[in-house]
């Protein structure tokens, strides 16, 4: 059964999530309009921690939907995990209907290069250090550093549509997400950081 939105927002500008949502849309809600808009996260510039993360996202989807006539808008948004030396690498995707139901959906884990990691720590942004390292220009804008690390496999596209695809679940099952979607309505806070991101 189809989603049933005639239109839909996208709180970043990026192509690669941009796309995701478009993709998926197609699949789900054939004939749905997409606007991007620039909004702030209302996190970091590089989010760390899964729960910055998530408030990125969800931060993104209310300012979309808020700022457009949507009828769902989507937050997309990416950042990392610092353990000991590691860091891996994460995204969160909310999305937010008018009548305040919310669907929400993360990604495992990906290990970052130990030498991004270390970065990372001393407040770099992921996408300019894959950049350096791999002499590209705005990468986070196309394959990103899921493209670029797994040679094209999978891009930061494909991995955001995933997301994009599972946050749909409660509105493809009402009745199954019902209960889930008016907690979540309830409890909306963001838990924003202090800098933010419009990327």
């Amino acid at each position: 059964m189809p989603l049933p939105f005639r239109t839909a927002a996208v709180g970043s500008k990026n192509p690669a999530k941009v796309e995701a949502v478009r993709r998926i849309l197609g699949q789900l809600a054939p004939g749905c309009a997409v606007e991007a808009i620039d909004v702030p996260s209302g996190v970091a510039a590089m989010p760390l921690g899964e729960a910055t993360v998530r408030a990125g996202a969800e931060a993104r989807a209310r300012a979309a939907l808020k700022r457009t006539g949507a009828e769902v808008a989507f937050g997309l948004e990416g950042g990392a995990i610092l353990d000991g030396q590691d860091a891996w690498l994460t995204g969160h995707v909310v999305a937010v209907t008018r009548d305040d139901r919310l669907g929400e959906a993360a990604w495992g884990r990906m290990l970052l290069p130990r030498v991004a990691a270390e970065r990372l720590r001393d407040g770099e942004e992921l996408g300019d250090i894959i950049d350096e390292l791999f002499t590209r220009k705005d990468s986070k804008r196309e394959a990103g550093a899921i493209g670029i690390l797994t040679e094209g496999a999978m891009s930061r596209t494909d991995a955001f549509a995933y997301l994009v695809a599972m946050a749909c679940a409660p509105f493809l099952h009402p009745d199954l997400y019902g209960a889930r979607a008016e907690i979540a309505g309830q409890d909306s806070g963001t838990g924003a950081g202090t800098a933010t991101t419009t990327g």
